[in-house]
């Protein structure tokens, strides 16, 4: 299977902190790959560089073939990027955000569509055309996922998509995740919920400190370790 996403001897170093320590691991098309870990573990800095948004330290990254360093343009155009912090414009309606968004990627029927999708991604009913201002967090979640895959990107870059949110709206965003993959589209996501991640990825990497500790799939790894869930094994793993 091609590769979406190739990552070879990774480091990122913030002045004298390194962040990223020699991190290698690969993402096939049309798979759900998790970067599991606790806070502060690199996951966002490592989403950050494959966005094209930091610069690489030192390593290669590649997004279907473009380096990132020399191809940063051509890389923007097949991705979308939804960071954990991300906001909206709090004075427009859902729908009107959608809009202002999808302008960017086309114009006409091409934007209709687009919004029209965006729409029945975030699946917020009459409130779509209520101001931004007035949603809950598990609203605007919903509004943000639907305008980072509404484009139909070749690769979704999500950090920390269901971070804040209750059961509920988390299991929605789930779904949303799941579906857009079946439309053809790789979805790269972080997460230092372990349990969630089990349940969404085909494959995952444990980070901890910069550097990835293991790599696989979740029944496997499980399986190696002799553990119930992930998050024994990455207890296990960083003893």
């Amino acid at each position: 299977m091609n590769k979406a996403i190739e990552v070879r001897d990774l480091i990122k170093d913030f002045g004298k902190i390194r962040a990223v320590d020699g991190v290698s691991f690969g993402v096939s098309e049309g798979e759900i790959f998790g970067l599991i870990g606790p806070n502060g573990a690199g996951k966002t800095t490592i989403l950050r560089i494959i966005s094209t948004l930091l610069q690489v330290t030192s390593g290669e990254v590649k997004v279907f073939n473009y380096d990132v360093r020399k191809d940063a343009s051509e890389i923007r155009k097949m991705i979308s990027y939804l960071p954990e912090d991300a906001g909206a414009y709090k004075n427009l309606t859902g729908r009107g955000y959608l809009r202002f968004i999808a302008n960017f990627f086309g114009n006409g029927k091409k934007v209709d569509e687009i919004v029209d999708k965006g729409i029945k991604i975030a699946d917020l009913g009459e409130r779509i055309d209520d101001k931004v201002s007035t949603y809950s967090k598990g609203m605007m979640r919903r509004l943000l996922v639907g305008r980072a895959l509404m484009i139909d990107p070749k690769l979704a870059i999500l950090d920390e998509p269901t971070s804040g949110l209750d059961v509920i709206n988390a299991q929605e965003i789930r779904n949303i995740i799941k579906s857009t993959v079946k439309r053809g589209t790789t979805v790269l996501l972080s997460s230092h919920n372990m349990l969630e991640v089990e349940f969404l990825c085909s494959n995952i990497a444990l980070i901890n400190e910069g550097k990835i500790v293991e790599e696989g799939r979740p029944s496997e790894l499980k399986e190696k370790y002799d553990a119930d869930n992930i998050e024994d094994v990455f207890t296990e793993v960083i003893k």
